[in-house]
């Protein structure tokens, strides 16, 4: 198997390429970096043919970057936009987008009971408000995806939630919270007033379900998550107990929090792959690293 792979040296994409390697995969990597290897570049000029694309390259940054630096965000429009035409142009057969849970209508995210998020929230005829531009940079994506399938290339499109790891950067929630109770910090910080929930998975599994896919020729939307909410406070709870202490939470109300519920129902991710890493195995795993 032939892949380009975008993105290769962020957090997914380095476990993507590493897995892809292991399975004896040739695996080209590049990034959204006009100093080196531009990814940019490479959709707009390239003639190369690979077996699989697979596109992870995006600006994220966590809550902060996504609140606070909405433009910076918004290249992402150009990157998937681009992406999508050297698709159709190159004649690639199989390839990746990896939305996310942010294309979701924030509507359905609101406090109260948990709203679990099935795939067909999303209506493309007459979709609700996503969550800031990077949602909206997924959302027109997806669409973008129908277009590409038109021309040939048959696209698996994959909505990852809360993905999470060991040598995730700490501009994410649960490096943050690791690394406070690795520093037994009390009293220990939260964003918001804690209660807001999210849909964890490991990035082990978020790989595993990524490739099953590819292999399984799932083409999407395809949720990946456990479907199972877990407040801030809870997650801090979990993480200072596996690390053997019980600190005072306190709760920082002006820090960027995001929608309150983002939980997804994983019924079809589930009828080709089962996640193996709960999150309390997760967080034994980051804390012992």
């Amino acid at each position: 198997m032939d892949v380009l792979l975008t993105g290769n040296r962020g957090f997914v994409g380095r476990h993507l390429q590493a897995a892809m390697e292991a399975r004896g995969w040739d695996v080209h990597g590049i990034e959204l970096d006009p100093l080196h290897s531009d990814a940019l570049d490479l959709f707009r000029y390239s003639t190369d043919v690979y077996d699989l694309a697979i596109h992870c390259a995006a600006i994220v940054g966590g809550r902060a970057s996504i609140d606070g630096s909405p433009l910076g965000v918004a290249t992402n429009l150009a990157l998937d936009s681009w992406y999508m035409r050297w698709l159709a142009r190159s004649y690639i057969p199989r390839a990746v987008y990896f939305s996310s849970s942010a294309a979701y209508p924030v509507a359905l995210q609101q406090p109260g009971e948990v709203h679990r998020l099935v795939e067909g929230d999303i209506d493309y005829e007459q979709p609700g408000r996503p969550d800031a531009t990077y949602g909206l940079a997924k959302l027109t994506g997806e669409q973008l995806c129908q277009y590409v399938e038109a021309e040939g290339t048959k696209m698996t499109v994959l909505r990852p939630f809360s993905g999470y790891g060991s040598d995730q950067a700490d501009c994410y929630p649960f490096p943050a919270f690791i690394a406070r109770a690795k520093a037994r910090q009390d009293p220990f910080e939260v964003w918001g007033d804690g209660s807001s929930t999210r849909d964890w998975i490991h990035i082990d599994d978020l790989v595993g379900a990524t490739l099953a896919a590819v292999e399984q020729e799932v083409t999407g939307p395809v949720n990946l998550g456990w479907g199972r909410a877990t407040s801030f406070d809870e997650l801090a709870g979990y993480v200072t107990q596996a690390a053997g202490y019980s600190p005072r939470i306190q709760h920082l109300s002006a820090a960027p929090q995001g929608v309150h519920h983002r939980v997804c129902d994983p019924k079809r991710m589930l009828a080709f792959y089962d996640p193996q890493v709960t999150l309390e195995e997760g967080i034994r795993r980051a804390l012992n690293d």
